[in-house]
């Protein structure tokens, strides 16, 4: 049996490995933090561009009233009133009110503000008509908002928040 040798340029060549050096470390070093870096001034740059960061614009006057808000959330939720914000199919406000026993809640004062959940826009105050009994509608822009509900009826006032899109 005899062997059969490949010619010399048909063997594969070699690879010469060239040694790891500080050089490398170096760049491999740079280009991981480079990267850091930007990654986290383009987030911050969006994440201030995007919220300004103010929830009251006084807190020491919130916390004065605070004691006083809790007193009035016990009294909304002991009312029982239920709710339910929509746009209606001509992209409408569409608020329904019921209240502890499941009755509609007719002839309400009912008002809300209309605030753009990024503050892109500026806050609507709207005035809601009673379109059927628990039933109230008012004309919305397109586009989405958190709305802050504001419902008064025989003296007793009640409130919720719910987003529309």
């Amino acid at each position: 049996m005899t062997q059969h040798r490949l010619p010399q340029d048909a063997m594969p060549a070699t690879r010469v490995a060239r040694p790891f050096t500080g050089r490398h470390m170096a760049a491999i070093l740079i280009t991981f933090f480079g990267v850091v870096i930007i990654v986290n001034v383009v987030m911050a740059r969006l994440a201030l561009s995007t919220f300004g960061g103010v929830v009251v614009e006084n807190s020491y006057v919130a916390s004065q009233n605070f004691n006083r808000w809790l007193g009035e959330a016990r009294s909304e939720k002991a009312l029982g009133f239920a709710g339910s914000i929509a746009r209606d199919e001509t992209g409408a406000l569409a608020v329904v009110l019921n209240d502890a026993q499941g009755h509609a809640i007719a002839g309400a004062a009912v008002t809300a503000l209309a605030e753009h959940p990024l503050g892109l826009r500026d806050d609507l105050a709207l005035s809601l008509n009673e379109t059927a009994p628990g039933h109230y509608r008012a004309a919305l822009p397109g586009g989405r908002w958190r709305i802050k509900l504001n419902v008064v009826q025989h003296g007793a006032t009640w409130r919720m928040m719910g987003d529309v899109g």
